[in-house]
């Protein structure tokens, strides 16, 4: 008996996570998330060298502020953002994601996804969930790498920073992470 109770154990922490993502989010109109994606931004620019460099060779940028992270052996991430196409907020999306392993803790971070190709915006953009994986050309960037621009472009169509971080959480992998458009009202 005491056996099947404890094979039922990561299912039941896997249920409570998933409890805890509704419970700990919020209506958030596009206002609100304009005003995180800006301080997002801002400190994208101050925290990452080459920050303008990268920018200015994007042909669309999708900055997700304030992404939390929660777990015990199974976690839960999401958060909403803007995708900006010539600097102007043209859509929204929803990150989440679910893992399991050896992790614990809380983290809030904040994202920029850098598309350096057309191909690569538009097929973002024309999908109603893109998941990212080795099949979308996802190259995340460690802050103060010292990577340039060229080497990034040349070796994905995407590059993804985290930074900012606040709290204590293990590692973060886009693997499985799943982007899905959101309507909100102006």
């Amino acid at each position: 008996m005491f056996k099947s109770r404890l094979n039922s154990f990561p299912g039941l922490l896997l249920a409570c996570c998933v409890m805890l993502v509704p419970v700990t989010t919020h209506a958030t109109t596009a206002a609100e998330i304009d005003a995180s994606v800006s301080r997002a931004l801002a400190a994208f620019h101050s925290d990452v060298d080459g920050a303008d460099a990268y920018l200015k060779e994007a042909r669309g940028v999708l900055i997700v502020p304030d992404v939390r992270k929660i777990g015990l052996l199974v976690a839960a991430q999401w958060g909403t953002g803007a995708l900006q196409v010539g600097g102007r907020t043209v859509d929204y999306y929803r990150m989440d994601a679910g893992s399991a392993g050896f992790q614990a803790g809380y983290q809030k971070t904040d994202f920029v996804f850098i598309f350096f190709t057309d191909e690569a915006l538009d097929k973002f953009r024309a999908g109603n969930g893109w998941t990212a994986g080795a099949e979308t050309g996802l190259t995340l960037v460690k802050i103060g790498a010292g990577i340039t621009v060229d080497t990034l472009k040349n070796q994905n169509a995407v590059a993804g920073f985290a930074f900012g971080k606040e709290g204590l959480m293990g590692g973060w992998s886009a693997k499985g992470t799943k982007f899905s458009p959101v309507e909100l009202g102006r």
